[in-house]
């Protein structure tokens, strides 16, 4: 009986060890025959690389193993830089990878590549790194989802606090005979045979987790039934600056794999570690169906695990003609000797479709029908960004076209000035009288109608009023179209008003996008309310300009006369403050004079005069709002935003949308943003005394005061004074401020860069950016306006403008910062995408400073 036993555990043996020899060389095979390069290393020192990864750096098989790590990049800076990225990830535990970074062959030419690394073992320091590497240098664009696939059913875990247990997880509870609740609050020592053996993993563990280190053992421990199981036993304490907050414990059931597995453990180390960390699904495939796979396959089509083993590969093809085409370019490409390289549209388990890119060779090319390897990764979001650009490149060229065109226009347009020159004389009275836009009269002919009508409308007993018209967001379309548009559309403006209004009115334009029209001669306010409606009937209908359907809609103030004021300076206010009421209701609207309305523009009056003292009163706060690092969700940097804390410390606070349109028209917005920058690196630098470890902070500049003069100098100034990095300081400055003065912009865009002082454009994909001189700008980062982050998990177009953005960055370069993410959804659609940077309500609010400073992280 004893012989029967003892024959039945070898045989048992021999069949586990022949399955772990076959997994190992099934892992071995996927590794020598991968299509990506598969590299180990050890102490900064390349051990062993797969043939790919040899072909790739144009290197003969086994010429790299063995030689220093650094000769594959481009100078020994490159390498110390890609070093401090990677290992503080690599040895912290976590995979490390980059989407795009520069390697030099044996030849010296340089190229592009795909990484990711996992260390082989993170509890044994020393056991090296496996990485993965593709070449990307023709297809920098392509996105991938990056998702660890390690998982391991029999692994169980507890936590213990004061060396009580305080929480376990199922696989615990089976492995050990424990319900839901039966072993917490039991001591350590009930997993361990005896009091001296819990007492010697103490005293083995405690000089690791006292100081913050993982401590890795093998040990026998107890289950609750009184049994014995050999355990794989890994514990780190949860917080290494405080070890006294507990320890996770990490266990595997060693029992019946312990002697086995010894002698292959460093070998399944090695290749597991590859598969667990591939970005790409792998499958072995032997007589059109699919053998095994690992767990990144499985996700990219939809099924559990395991349910994709001995399934029919035609059935992850869209229809039979698609299957039978690739078997046939297989089959060409392998008896060739070749790799086959291909692209389709696959389905999942659940019948949705999506776009792969598949590479497969045989195991063996001597044996071209037999088994091979295939790896997947799914292109969809690669292939919608590359139509994204191409769409966004073909508007371009049409815009370039259409700009040519009103360029053509403008020339013919200065060829004809030059004739008329000769008749200046006879046209300097219509000129001085009327808008040389539109053909309107102007501010002084309206000026001595309204003269005339006031006396005909005394002398007859009559009324007038007088329309002022505002047209609403015109101020949108003239900066993103072009002021060619914006001109073109205010004429066909004025025309509309002079078809909508009566013979015997006058319609002027007072400049910008102001009209005022005089209605003489009536009996009551609603014969002009009468004429309103017809001018708002009128400008509702789109204006095609451009190949486009622009809309304009008006604000309409009216002051009717002599209610209102008896001369043509009140009428005029009195229907400007109607004007404004009329935005205040809603716009595309007209409203009439209301002696209330005049409380309104004291208000303006009242907030423009207090603003005039507020800097010298000392007033003004800085509030700061975080940007996250997307990949880590760790702080990046902070945008600083200015608020008025009207009356002192304990004062009313006002919004910015009050007071910084007032600021700006008024020209204070000069020195105040200069305070804003000296008081943002004041700060920045008493932080830094306090111990605190600065991230940049993002300071706004305005178009006016990005114009001003002495913008260079004053910044000059304040780095000089307070001392500070200019690397900690970036100036976001919105597309439109950069595309008004050209040359001029580019000058002063390049004395900033010479400081040091990093710069981002605002509110990108708002305005009309010109790409020729978008590349000769030297921004770092573009910041996607708030508009398409909104509905990005609802809207299709917005995704796909948002994917374009980032594509369109990455290939100038550029890092990305999405504004008003408030959503997990809009978080994780813009990971999926690429975007590094994200700002909004979802990680919090401008905070004052005393708040900003707990997000900070200590020296």
């Amino acid at each position: 009986m004893l012989s029967d036993a003892t024959d039945a555990t070898d045989d048992q043996r021999v069949l586990r060890e022949e399955q772990l020899r076959r997994m190992l060389l099934e892992q071995k095979a996927i590794f020598d025959n991968a299509s990506v390069g598969i590299l180990f290393s050890k102490s900064q020192v390349m051990m062993r690389c797969n043939a790919r990864m040899a072909e790739m750096f144009g290197y003969a098989p086994g010429e790299m193993e063995g030689q220093h790590s650094s000769i594959v990049f481009p100078s020994p800076e490159a390498y110390e830089t890609f070093g401090r990225e990677a290992t503080p990830l690599l040895s912290s535990g976590q995979p490390f990878e980059k989407s795009a970074w520069q390697f030099k062959r044996k030849d010296g030419s340089l190229f592009w590549c795909r990484v990711r690394a996992n260390a082989v073992d993170f509890e044994h320091r020393g056991s090296g790194t496996i990485w993965i590497l593709e070449d990307v240098t023709n297809s920098l664009q392509t996105q991938l989802e990056v998702e660890a696939i390690m998982t391991n059913a029999s692994m169980s875990i507890l936590f213990t606090k004061n060396r009580i247990i305080t929480r376990y997880n199922r696989g615990f509870a089976e492995m050990f005979g424990y319900d839901e609740h039966s072993g917490l609050t039991l001591p350590g020592r009930a997993l361990y045979p005896s009091q001296e053996a819990y007492d010697k993993l103490g005293a083995e563990a405690y000089p690791f987790l006292s100081i913050g280190k993982p401590f890795q053992t093998e040990i026998e421990m107890r289950r609750a039934d009184g049994s014995n199981l050999w355990a794989q036993l890994i514990g780190y304490v949860v917080n290494p600056d405080d070890p006294s907050q507990g320890t996770i414990w990490v266990i595997e059931d060693r029992t019946e794999q312990k002697r086995a597995e010894e002698a292959l453990r460093n070998a399944l180390l090695e290749n597991q570690a590859i598969l667990d960390s591939a970005v790409l699904g792998i499958s072995v495939v032997e007589g059109g169906f699919n053998l095994r796979c690992n767990r990144k396959m499985e996700e990219l089509f939809g099924y559990g695990p395991g349910e994709m083993n001995h399934l029919s590969v035609q059935a992850f093809y869209a229809d039979k003609d698609a299957w039978e085409q690739a078997r046939a370019a297989t089959v060409r490409d392998f008896r060739s000797g070749q790799v086959n390289v291909s692209e389709y549209e696959l389905v999942r388990k659940d019948g949705s479709t999506f776009w792969a890119r598949l590479s497969g060779r045989p195991f063996d090319l001597a044996e071209n029908s037999g088994r091979s390897v295939w790896l997947v990764d799914d292109i969809t979001a690669r292939r919608e960004a590359a139509e994204a650009v191409a769409r966004a490149r073909d508007e371009l060229e049409l815009r370039v076209q259409e700009r040519t065109a009103e360029l053509a226009g403008a020339n013919a347009q200065l060829q004809g000035e030059i004739i008329e020159r000769r008749q200046a004389e006879a046209r300097v009275h219509h000129m001085a009288y009327h808008d040389s836009l539109t053909g309107l009269p102007n501010r002084a002919l309206l000026s001595d109608r309204l003269d005339r009508a006031m006396l005909a409308a005394q002398r007859f007993d009559r009324k007038l009023a007088v329309m002022f018209i505002d047209l609403d967001r015109f101020k949108t379309i003239n900066d993103s179209l072009g002021h060619m548009t914006g001109d073109q559309l205010l004429k066909e403006v004025a025309s509309r008003l002079c078809r909508a209004v009566r013979a015997s009115d006058t319609v002027a334009r007072l400049g910008g996008d102001e009209f005022v029209v005089l209605v003489p001669g009536i009996r009551t306010s609603e014969e002009a309310g009468q004429v309103a409606e017809k001018i708002i009937e009128a400008l509702a209908e789109s204006f095609p300009l451009e190949g486009r359907n622009l809309h304009i809609t008006p604000s309409i103030g009216i002051s009717v006369y002599p209610d209102d004021g008896g001369d043509v300076e009140t009428l005029m206010r009195s229907a400007d403050g109607a004007m404004y009421h009329a935005k205040a209701s809603g716009r595309n609207n007209y409203q009439f004079f209301k002696e209330a309305m005049n409380l309104t523009a004291a208000r303006h009056f009242e907030l423009e005069t207090s603003l005039r003292g507020a800097l010298a009163a000392d007033e003004f706060e800085l509030y700061f709002q975080p940007i996250m690092d997307i990949g880590t969700r760790r702080l990046h940097a902070m945008e600083v935003l200015l608020r008025w804390r009207r009356g002192g410390k304990d004062g009313e606070l006002v919004m910015p949308d009050q007071f910084i349109p007032i600021i700006e028209e008024n020209g204070m917005i000069v020195p105040i943003g200069e305070w804003v920058i000296r008081q943002a690196c004041k700060q920045s630098m008493l932080w830094q005394s306090q111990g605190m470890t600065p991230v940049p902070l993002a300071v706004n500049l305005s178009a006016r005061q990005f114009m001003h003069r002495g913008l260079v100098e004053s910044i000059r100034a304040i780095l000089d004074d307070t001392g500070i990095d200019p690397a900690l300081i970036e100036f976001e400055i919105t597309e439109t401020a950069l595309m008004q003065h050209g040359e001029q912009t580019l000058e002063i865009l390049g004395h900033i860069n010479a400081m040091g002082i990093r710069l981002s454009i605002d509110d990108f994909g708002t305005g009309y950016s010109s790409l020729a001189y978008l590349k000769r700008f030297p921004v770092k980062k573009i910041k996607i306006d708030r508009a398409f982050i909104k509905d990005l998990e609802q809207s299709a177009e917005d995704r796909a403008i948002v994917a374009a953005i980032i594509a369109l960055s990455n290939s100038l370069q550029l890092s990305v910062v999405a504004e008003g993410v408030e959503t997990e959804g809009q978080y994780a659609l813009l990971q999926r995408h690429g975007c590094q940077f994200a700002q909004g309500y979802l990680f919090s609010q401008p905070v004052p400073h005393v708040t900003a400073q707990l997000l900070l992280p200590r020296c």
